[in-house]
């Protein structure tokens, strides 16, 4: 009989996300409305962007207050199936 995983993680705390996609104008703004409804503290100055070296691809970096594992769950498989996202990290 398994028991129930530990959460290695203690909440509330900031919680980094990487986001990968194709470039596009919509994409990080697109991805901030995602996480909003997630994290309503999170404000796009918190988040990193970074192109791939032949702009192609853009990857953020998003620093969520992560309030319990369900919301981070929650969080994971929205952006996991969002039509504009390659990968999530």
């Amino acid at each position: 009989m398994s028991q129930p995983t530990e959460s290695l993680i203690e909440y509330p705390s900031d919680f980094p996300i990487k986001i990968m996609g194709v470039m596009q104008d919509a994409f990080a703004q697109t991805m901030v409305d995602v996480v909003k409804r997630h994290d309503p503290t999170f404000h796009a100055g918190k988040m990193e962007m970074r192109p791939s070296s032949k702009g192609t691809y853009l990857a953020l970096t998003v620093t969520v207050l992560a309030t319990s594992r369900e919301q981070l769950d929650n969080l994971y498989r929205e952006l996991s199936s969002h039509p504009m996202v390659k990968v999530v990290l």
